[in-house]
């Protein structure tokens, strides 16, 4: 059965690109699936259908989304190389580096740090189903970073609220080449706003 996603959106974030917001809603869907999800029709904004990954969001829209089943497969574990920066009966801390997908999709069915976490735990959560077993958030391809996967469903729905409810501190890192023009701002691209 399909799941239905409902929401508003915040002040806070008013101006996003939808396909972004529809990522940050839940942590169900991807960029990359969202923007499949609005070309396909999935996506209503205030009960009318929108295509468009890269209209912006206004405070008090409503946005319905409809994510399809997915299409069972059947992960291979794999030996890989992991950074484990922790590990205890509920999660595994791993460090994610650039180029390395985080769970199988299309195009990418080996090699995928699901599949190394699978060789490695026999014991990860099956909340995120099949495709996503112990994934509680997610980081882009080209993105490294900390990435924690939950090795029980207690420790799973734990995680899962703390992401929602935005009570996990994160902190990036970026390198900069020249002096941006503001000692302040959102960065947006290449763009500093």
């Amino acid at each position: 059965m399909s799941d239905y996603i409902s929401c508003c959106v915040k002040d806070n974030e008013a101006g996003m690109r939808l396909d972004q917001f529809l990522a940050s809603m839940d942590e169900i869907v991807s960029r990359a699936q969202a923007q499949r999800l609005l070309k396909s029709g999935n996506v209503l904004l205030n009960g009318v259908s929108v295509s468009a990954p890269s209209r912006k969001v206004y405070s008090g829209q409503s946005i319905q989304l409809t994510v399809p089943d997915s299409e069972p497969s059947e992960i291979t574990p794999e030996k890989g190389e992991l950074e484990i920066l922790h590990e205890d009966s509920d999660v595994i801390v791993v460090n994610k580096p650039a180029g390395m997908v985080v769970h199988p999709s299309a195009g990418h069915a080996s090699g995928t740090l699901v599949n190394y976490l699978m060789h490695h735990c026999n014991d990860l959560s099956g909340i995120g189903g099949i495709l996503r077993p112990g994934i509680v958030h997610r980081l882009d391809k080209d993105t490294s970073g900390v990435l924690v996967a939950a090795k029980t469903d207690s420790a799973h729905l734990d995680l899962s609220s703390q992401f929602k409810q935005h009570t996990v501190k994160r902190q990036y890192q970026a390198l900069v080449w020249g002096v941006p023009d503001k000692e302040f701002g959102v960065v947006d691209g290449a763009n500093i706003l």
